[in-house]
């Protein structure tokens, strides 16, 4: 979700970093299967791949285990463009592969760089065509044991049977780009050797891996491999008054990063809501089949945080690749749809504590511009709108939260509205603002049968027209045909949440229409009871003449990105318009185009920015991004 400042100094390309291990993982339906299909067969293939290679079977389970829990996906690539339990990766084979990861799968894009490559690699060495490695089970598995074997010559020049000894090799097989990331994937698969392991898998067949604690992982090799130095996130980020202790994600599931002293501002934190619990969050981003994480975990009686990613690092949490690169997310233990009970007291001071400690950090406003919601994230193509998360839902009492932070004066005064209710004039701004407890709105939930329920909530509903009866606004992302929104709580696109801020577009009685998603849209606001005047919001307007495209993302142009990255798309919202006379509130300052690649071990991360500038507005539920070239 982000700005870019120009706090720190900017770097194109080249700022010493990290990557993260490539793990793969998803569901294992039709995959094919080696000959011996039977329970156990699996692991028989395991065996055979590996005495075939000179791998210690152990080190070879270790290895498929921590890259994709010995699953299979139907020879479709993970989100890391890797395939098969040894997650050998090609991100050009025309499959489907989220060169943005963290944002679902998109066409086959990667970088020109080896360690994107390892299914050709191994398939070089086995003599097998590389397609039969995405699909084939023993292929793949063959396939890895020849990688971590090359890997183990050139390590130490041998072939030990000791597990401990393939320290280095284990580590290279990673692909990390520095020491930390490398070591952390190496230590996870020799916990699972030391261990043991024992897992049913989706196909039904039992793997097991035998205890072996004797095992001493040879951690000097290392030294040998090459890797650029990084400091891994020993303690906590948390301030003083959290109980609060560090709980790695999986590795695949965020990417190491030097934010935000490589020249990426963290300019937003991400409120969402677990719909589970505390401690199952925590194990779901610590499964590398989950390919998704989160930068910190609250537990709901306010008594205990989890840290799993370090705040430098790059969450995969919001859907938005854009918005991830300058975003911190914090979800939250709890149920959206289920009232505002599960939220408590203790949560949202332990939450607002959290908040003001990152925001004092990372210079982040404390506003509504700034602090958002995950249902305020667009996705980064319009295909994906129906799938958008609403979390935390319409029984977040952004109200309560917000005043938490604002009772220690660390709001920037200006920026969120008067202590007092009030319309404004045409053409001038507003905050969304209705008093939680007074806001009774109806809100329909299906799981499966619907059932309709009146309460408290955050939100107003949008309609076309100035009376009750009218239509509500219809979301063209969401409903191309036109059609009139709901109140079904995921249909996010024809209501507004509280702290939000549009222009008035007309004032009518009790209805106020502001400019919402391209058109009028009118809220029920009887003496301005429900919005707050924003006297110093920074307003934008189309340029003369201009035609104004809406976006979500703010990447650089394509001919901007040095040769062997591949170009992020910055996708227009066709369906969503920005006409000569309507208006839109916008963050304080313009952000630039950037976009990252992490560290791979024959390239530094770098950051690559553009020349163009763009505006963060509020433009409906959801914030997205302008260039200014086209506003005035």
């Amino acid at each position: 979700m982000t700005r870019r400042h120009g706090r720190h100094g900017r770097r194109t390309y080249g700022a010493v970093g990290a990557t993260v291990a490539l793990i793969w993982g998803c569901a294992t339906a039709g995959y094919a299967q080696p000959s011996d299909a039977a329970p156990g067969g699996f692991e028989r293939a395991a065996e055979q791949a590996a005495a075939e290679f000179g791998v210690p079977k152990e080190v070879l389970l270790g290895v498929s285990y921590e890259s994709s829990w010995w699953e299979a996906n139907d020879g479709r690539p993970s989100t890391k463009g890797g395939y098969g339990p040894m997650h050998l990766t090609d991100t050009t084979s025309g499959g489907t592969y989220a060169h943005r990861p963290g944002e679902g799968p998109v066409d086959a894009t990667g970088t020109d760089d080896p360690s994107e490559h390892t299914l050709q690699t191994a398939a070089a060495m086995i003599g097998v065509p590389s397609s039969t490695l995405q699909r084939d089970e023993l292929q793949n598995l063959r396939g890895g044991a020849a990688l971590l074997a090359s890997y183990q010559r050139r390590v130490t020049r041998e072939m030990p049977t000791d597990p401990g000894s393939w320290y280095g090799a284990v580590a290279r097989y990673s692909q990390a780009g520095d020491t930390a990331a490398a070591e952390r994937f190496a230590d996870g698969v020799f916990a699972v050797i030391r261990s043991g392991r024992q897992k049913v898998r989706k196909d039904g067949q039992r793997v097991s891996l035998t205890k072996a604690p004797s095992t001493r992982p040879a951690r000097a090799q290392l030294a040998t491999l090459g890797l650029r130095a990084s400091a891994a996130a020993a303690v906590p980020e948390c301030p003083a008054e959290l109980k609060c202790r560090f709980a790695p994600a999986a590795a695949s599931n965020y990417q190491v990063s030097t934010r935000d002293s490589n020249g990426m501002d963290v300019d937003f934190i991400v409120i969402h809501d677990l719909e589970g619990s505390y401690d199952g969050g925590i194990s779901w981003f610590q499964d590398p089949v989950s390919g998704v994480s989160a930068h910190y975990v609250m537990k709901a009686d306010g008594s205990a945080a989890t840290q799993m990613v370090a705040t430098k690092d790059i969450a995969f949490h919001a859907g938005n690749y854009w918005m991830n690169l300058h975003g911190i997310g914090i979800e939250m233990e709890g149920y959206a749809a289920q009232g505002p009970t599960w939220f408590t007291p203790a949560q949202y001071k332990a939450t607002a504590t959290l908040v003001a400690y990152l925001a004092r950090r990372f210079h982040v406003p404390l506003d509504r511009r700034h602090i958002i919601g995950h249902d305020n994230v667009l996705p980064p193509r319009p295909a994906r709108a129906p799938d958008a998360h609403w979390d935390p839902g319409p029984y977040w009492d952004w109200e309560r939260f917000m005043a938490l932070l604002d009772a220690d004066q660390r709001r920037e005064r200006g920026a969120g509205g008067g202590e007092t209710g009030g319309n404004a004039g045409v053409g001038q701004a507003v905050m969304i603002a209705p008093t939680f407890a007074e806001n009774a709105q109806t809100v329909t939930v299906c799981s499966p049968t619907c059932r309709s329920r009146t309460q408290p909530s955050n939100l107003l509903y949008v309609h076309t027209e100035p009376r009750a009866d009218a239509p509500l606004v219809p979301d063209l992302a969401l409903r191309p045909d036109g059609s009139a929104g709901s109140d079904r709580i995921e249909d996010w696109g024809a209501s507004v949440v509280w702290g939000q801020e549009f222009v008035v577009a007309d004032v009518r009685g009790d209805w106020t229409a502001i400019w919402f998603g391209g058109r009028k849209g009118w809220i029920h606001n009887p003496a301005g009871r429900n919005t707050r005047p924003v006297p110093n919001a920074r307003i934008v307007r189309p340029a003369s003449g201009a035609k104004v495209s809406v976006y979500t993302t703010a990447y650089p142009r394509t001919g901007e990105y040095p040769q062997g990255l591949p170009a992020s798309a910055q996708t227009r919202f066709d369906m969503y318009g920005f006409p000569q006379g309507q208006a839109y509130v916008a963050a304080r300052t313009p952000v630039g185009a950037d976009d990252f690649f992490p560290a791979t071990p024959t390239r530094p991360e770098a950051v690559v920015t553009g020349d163009q500038r763009y505006d963060v507005i509020q433009y409906n539920r959801r914030l997205a991004t302008v260039n200014t070239a086209e506003t005035g």
